[in-house]
């Protein structure tokens, strides 16, 4: 009898093992879209990602290349510094989006040009993205007030 609740015991806690395991895992292969890592344009242009990976670009919009096309068609670069990576974006872009300031971006890297489908920027004068703060101070290029 004393065997028995052992083994009951051990075989529950595999179940429970297991069950946890493919749980992880479903969640994990649910969010795998869901996760954008975010990378500064010194970074693309050093090891760029495939064209079907789906990433954040940020950094400072470069001075003299913000181009309005067609319609709602704009394409500029973006800068840490450090490297400089093109960007066309199709739809409206926030209001204080403009050359020399920050945005956070999200896409693909297609033929060396990073298409993006949403296009962030500061939502007031002095705030920007922790990581683009993080990337332009690796590069040099700059230095926050506030730490």
């Amino acid at each position: 009898m004393r065997g028995l609740k052992k083994q009951r015991r051990i075989q529950i806690i595999l179940v429970a093992t297991v069950a946890l395991g493919l749980s992880a895992a479903l969640i994990g292969y649910a969010m795998r879209d869901g996760i954008n890592f975010f990378r500064p344009p010194s970074e693309i242009v050093a090891d760029p990602p495939p064209p079907s990976e789906v990433f954040r670009i940020g950094g400072l919009v470069e001075e003299g290349t913000l181009v309005r096309g067609e319609g709602e068609r704009i394409s500029f670069a973006v800068t840490d510094g450090g490297a400089s990576v093109p960007v066309t974006y199709t739809g409206i872009l926030p209001d204080l989006f403009g050359e020399g300031e920050g945005m956070v971006g999200t896409g693909r890297l297609v033929d060396g040009v990073f298409e993006a489908t949403e296009i962030l920027a500061r939502h007031d004068e002095t705030y920007m993205p922790a990581e683009v703060i993080d990337a332009l101070e690796e590069q040099g290029v700059y230095r926050d007030p506030n730490g």
